[in-house]
């Protein structure tokens, strides 16, 4: 397994998290006020949920909680698309993976490289193109390196997951076009929590058999706020039903088994106008790699971070955030003989603050705004027999600033942002990688977003948006096979950069719990970095002797188009006996094309719809839910259609107290019918062995105190 961290990992963080808290805390000489009476921070929304114990029961106390991600200005509606889990809807939504989770919701999808590998996609962009985020940080990894590279993100800890789609993402640069991904947890505390909170989780069951749980534990006094999490996850081989591949037929997905285990500490000194706090994260992962059936990969992330918030620290600014984090990732390949293939690893730091200016009065409106920093840096290295890419260091700085008007019904929002972005290799393989090499990039986007309140719960939102983005390091540099793809794979290293400008519109309409959104959106690329077939195949000598062909694939710009909508309803009905019902519904539609030789692009998921029934009464909560795909045939030539299917499944959850805690057990009943069907979104190479998971009963235990 990886190294543990060494000490200038973790001194420098500290430091910097100790000298700002001990700073600000001394500066404002101000006694805390009660946690009852205290004004939650802007933006707050992870301790929602975690500090709803005791009396405050989650089932029965709704807390008012403001959206995080791509909402600088703590707004409490957003025009932009923003999708957000949490609650008892988290709880019962949970998967293995971040892109299992999330899986479902209008707009986004997965690559679902098996059960363990599986990573969010975003109308039809996966990849370096959504933006991957732990508590509005990056998120250090090589998920976007390969498809069998893991997120290393336990949703057994999270307290809450935000979705932000389209051109609003651009407020974190050009690589968020497809989209934004927050994963939310306490880990960092925000409010004062005096005495014990937490919650305790069991989880059992499944397709996997998977046996979890997670402690979550959150406490201190009205000065100082602690938290402590641990997770562990065992699963076996994923069942499905009966299918035939390669390996001839069965019912079991080869090699996707998996252990994963995590832990957390942190702490945050409060003043009266805010909190500066420091987390220290530990998270592990062992499973298998489907696509080859004796290789497991072992990872390892640790992550420190520091965060705080300065409210009304000078007259005129309203609010200064900062955040910090510094992460070692580290993940090797190892073969069934027990030998090292390929060792990667990743140690990266970045930052972030934004100040906020107080909301200025004029004769037209009110206007507020931002304006933000952000670094970050990143040294990969990739070891092995299965290295595509050589060693490479990016470093990054960003400026931004977004500013919003607002009169009576009107709301615009404009924001710019311009980056310098160096990307270096540093050698390796001379004969593969070359000299060492150094590009530069200066991509800058820009977004006008705008809302209109139509009355009577109707609005119209539309964004716009141009962005660039710098190509990443294995676009420039790669050079080598690819197990995952099966493919060499080559980068260019004189790629510019990707630039696209995209718009999307939205009509809403909202009336007590009835929810209704229709979106709409184009993006065109002037120059779109796509991994294309050459047409050319590489023949490879083994250690052997023997030879092997595969097809050679060249990242490179083309003129390309995505557009699609998106329909999300939910529709409280009538109650029957008693029951509480809301009809609920999702359809989402993307088509992306290649201009410049006419093709389908790879991997996007077809027409997708959802149609759900939630029945409530009392402590008792039933949800039934039909999801359906279309037959996907819009596909490259080289690429083969995947079959429609539609699948049932069904929720059953109920609240009970033991003694003076809320308490919920739930059963998950996935794939009633026992469905064989494919997911269209994963490459090619694993499609055929990973259906998706057959039928299932799923149980869990959740305990908040």
């Amino acid at each position: 397994m990886a190294n543990q961290p060494r000490s200038p990992f973790l001194l420098s963080p500290i430091s910097l998290a100790l000298a700002l808290g001990t700073s600000i805390a001394w500066a404002q000489q101000a006694p805390v006020p009660p946690a009852a009476d205290a004004a939650a921070p802007a933006g707050d929304a992870a301790n929602a949920d975690t500090a709803a114990g005791g009396a405050a029961r989650a089932h029965k106390h709704k807390l008012d909680v403001v959206v995080v991600t791509g909402n600088p200005l703590s707004q409490r509606e957003l025009a932009a698309p923003v999708q957000a889990l949490s609650g008892d809807a988290l709880t019962l939504k949970r998967g293995a993976s971040l892109g299992d989770t999330l899986d479902g919701l209008a707009g986004v999808g997965s690559t679902y490289f098996g059960p363990n590998s599986n990573r969010p996609t975003m109308r039809g962009l996966d990849g370096d193109r959504v933006r991957m985020l732990s508590n509005s940080g990056a998120s250090v990894d090589a998920s976007s390196l390969s498809f069998d590279h893991a997120l290393p993100v336990d949703p057994l800890v999270l307290t809450r997951v935000e979705v932000l789609r389209g051109a609003a993402a651009l407020q974190y640069g050009g690589n968020a076009i497809g989209g934004v991904v927050n994963a939310i947890d306490n880990r960092i505390p925000r409010l004062a929590q005096p005495g014990l909170n937490g919650v305790a989780e069991v989880r059992l069951g499944g397709a996997a058999s998977e046996r979890g749980g997670a402690v979550v534990l959150d406490g201190g006094s009205n000065a100082f706020a602690w938290h402590v999490d641990a997770a562990d996850r065992r699963a076996d081989d994923q069942r499905v039903p009966r299918f035939t591949s390669e390996d001839g037929t069965s019912t079991h997905v080869r090699n996707s088994d998996a252990h994963g285990r995590s832990g957390a500490v942190g702490g945050s000194l409060l003043f009266s106008q805010g909190y500066a706090g420091v987390s220290v994260e530990d998270y592990h992962n062992e499973y298998g790699v489907t696509v080859e059936p004796d290789v497991r990969i072992q990872m390892q992330r640790q992550r420190l971070a520091t965060a705080g918030e300065w409210r009304d620290p000078l007259p005129g600014l309203a609010r200064v955030t900062w955040q910090f984090a510094s992460s070692r990732y580290k993940h090797q390949e190892v073969e069934g003989s027990g030998e090292i293939g390929t060792v990667f690893e990743s140690d990266g730091k970045d930052g972030r603050v934004e100040a906020t200016h107080a909301a200025f009065q004029g004769r037209w409106g009110t206007v507020q705004g931002v304006l933000g920093w952000q670094w970050e840096q990143s040294d990969f290295s990739a070891l092995g027999e299965e290295a595509l890419v050589p060693g490479t260091r990016t470093r990054g700085n960003a400026l931004f600033l977004i500013e919003q008007f607002k009169s009576g019904p009107w709301s615009l929002q404009a924001g710019g942002r311009a980056e310098r972005i160096t990307v270096a290799s540093t050698g390796g393989d001379q004969e593969r990688f070359g000299d060492p090499m150094t590009r530069r990039f200066s991509p800058k986007s820009l977004s006008l977003s705008g809302a209109y309140e139509l009355g009577h719960g109707f609005s119209l939102s539309s964004n716009l948006s141009s962005s660039q983005r710098a190509p990443t390091f294995y676009e420039l540099f790669a050079n080598g096979v690819h197990v995952a793809s099966g493919a060499y794979e080559v980068g260019d290293v004189n790629l510019g950069l990707e630039r696209a400008k995209a718009v999307d519109l939205g009509l809403h309409w909202k009336q007590g719990e009835a929810k209704w959104s229709l979106q709409v959106y184009q993006t065109r690329f002037s120059n779109y970095i796509a991994l294309d077939a050459s047409g050319r195949d590489v023949e490879l000598v083994g250690e052997d002797g023997g030879t092997e062909t595969v097809p050679e694939y060249l990242y490179r710009g083309v003129r390309a188009r995505m557009h699609g909508i998106e329909l999300e309803g939910r529709q409280p009905l009538p109650a029957v006996a008693g029951w509480g019902l809301t009809l609920g519904t999702t359809l989402d539609l993307v088509r992306g094309t290649n201009r410049d030789t006419g093709e389908p692009l790879p991997r996007l998921a077809p027409v997708r719809a959802s149609l759900s029934l939630q029945a409530e009464r009392g402590p008792w909560l039933i949800q039934a839910e039909l999801r359906g795909a279309k037959r996907q045939d819009r596909v490259p030539a080289l690429d083969t259609p995947t079959a429609g299917y539609g699948i049932l499944r069904l929720n059953i959850a109920r609240h009970f107290d033991i003694g003076n805690l809320d308490a919920m057990w739930y059963l998950k009943l996935d794939n009633l019918v026992n469905k064989l069907a494919y997911n269209a979104g994963s490459v090619q190479t694993i499609r055929e062995l990973t259906p998706l998971p057959g039928r299932s009963l799923f149980a869990g235990l959740q305990v908040k105190f």
